[in-house]
């Protein structure tokens, strides 16, 4: 039996490619899928496979969670109209792919921070539609309590160390966790590894930079992950870098760069990146070429700076959900009625854990400063005011007797 699948290229375009005959039958529980045409190498020796084997439990499982992240999303929009989101909000709407393949790759044990467009990554490391968007909503069952907001997702029991709300900052800090994964890992055997994923408008922030000398230095297993959405908030990639080869950018650190619209892809490019990182070699720079359908965040429109027909030929040509549908019905995995069926569950789903998030209490006053004044120093009482908390003004500083000294 051949099964035929939807290719999308880098250029953005589809076309019908047919997998190698397999003998199997139609509803066999997995199936080849061919991956060519996703990576382009930058010094390196090997490549990902170029034909890889998903079973039908893998590729229901990743459309539900893309399904899901696609749903949150889109009601994140919708809340934040409400004015019942306020503040900053970027949605990943598009880049699903990314965020679900990284996740199908790693281990629990991998690192894993990120930029502010973090609702989703924070939904694919262990949370749910409650706790993500009662985080949006600022209610204590939010992921962090409700005192981070859209932009500082956190799950260490997960290895997932946020959402950064300054741009690049996530690289630095991805570079220590990925030092730290080196100097916990015992002798002989693989490391776990760190990633570090920012926009292509972080890329050329000293920062990285820095990071990325350092990791080639002590050989870190640090992955370099920029997902490449073609703007850099409202500029173009032609005009805001010199260099629009992201997976080149490390000079002598291998790159990688990957359809970032294709989950099976990205899961293929991450195996490959990890296993090498992961033995020893150091760092690898990854470029994931993919897609925002919204603006950079929600005050952004995201028209003016491209028209509404680019946006429609990316959806229409290149979807991640849309590929993997493709995917699931051509290898006899799903039907199109039972695709429905599981987007109609999900729809009800998200619906009812929004509600929920509603319907969750405000964090108490005393919450304004829990986990800001060290606890256990043995001098007073855990997350009570010091006395005299210093100002940029003096006059303004706060002294609990009310007085100066």
């Amino acid at each position: 039996m051949i099964s035929s699948i939807c290719r999308r290229g880098f250029g953005g375009s589809s076309r019908n490619v047919a997998t190698n005959a397999i003998s199997r039958a139609f509803s066999s529980s997995e199936s080849s899928f061919d991956i060519s045409g996703s990576f382009m190498t930058h010094k390196l020796d090997t490549a990902p496979m170029e034909s890889v084997t998903s079973s039908k439990e893998e590729l229901l499982s990743m459309f539900e969670l893309m399904y899901t992240m696609r749903r949150m999303e889109i009601t994140c929009d919708n809340e934040y109209k409400a004015r019942n989101i306020r503040g900053f909000c970027h949605l990943y709407d598009g880049q699903e792919a990314v965020a679900t393949g990284i996740q199908y790759a790693f281990e629990p044990a991998d690192s894993w921070i990120t930029s502010y467009r973090c609702h989703c990554v924070a939904l694919a490391r262990g949370g749910s539609v409650k706790q993500v968007v009662g985080e949006l909503f600022g209610v204590t069952d939010g992921l962090t309590k409700g005192k981070g907001g859209s932009m500082h997702f956190y799950n260490k029991a997960h290895n997932f160390f946020g959402g950064q709300g300054i741009v690049g900052a996530q690289v630095p800090v991805g570079t220590g966790l990925a030092f730290a994964n080196k100097y916990n890992a015992k002798p002989g055997e693989p490391m776990n590894v760190a990633i570090a994923c920012y926009g292509d408008g972080a890329a050329n922030q000293g920062q990285v930079w820095e990071a990325a000398n350092m990791a080639a230095l002590w050989k870190l297993p640090m992955l370099f992950c920029v997902e490449n959405n073609h703007y850099g908030m409202g500029t173009s990639i032609d005009r805001h870098s010199s260099i629009s080869d992201y997976y080149k950018m490390g000079n002598a650190i291998p790159g990688l760069r990957i359809d970032g619209m294709n989950v099976l892809a990205v899961k293929e490019g991450i195996r490959f990146a990890k296993e090498y990182a992961g033995s020893g070699n150091g760092p690898m720079y990854l470029e994931m070429m993919t897609y925002r359908y919204h603006g950079h965040s929600m005050s952004d429109p995201g028209t003016t700076y491209r028209n509404r027909e680019e946006i429609a030929f990316t959806r229409s040509t290149r979807d991640p959900l849309e590929y993997l549908k493709k995917c699931l019905t051509d290898a006899g995995f799903a039907d199109a009625d039972e695709i429905k069926a599981i987007e109609k569950r999900i729809r009800k789903q998200v619906l009812k854990e929004v509600t929920e998030a509603k319907e969750s209490a405000r964090p108490p006053m005393q919450e304004l400063i829990n986990h800001i004044y060290a606890a256990d120093v043995g001098v007073k009482p855990a997350s009570q005011f010091p006395p005299h908390i210093r100002m940029p003004n003096y006059e303004k500083s706060y002294w609990a007797d009310g007085k100066m000294e």
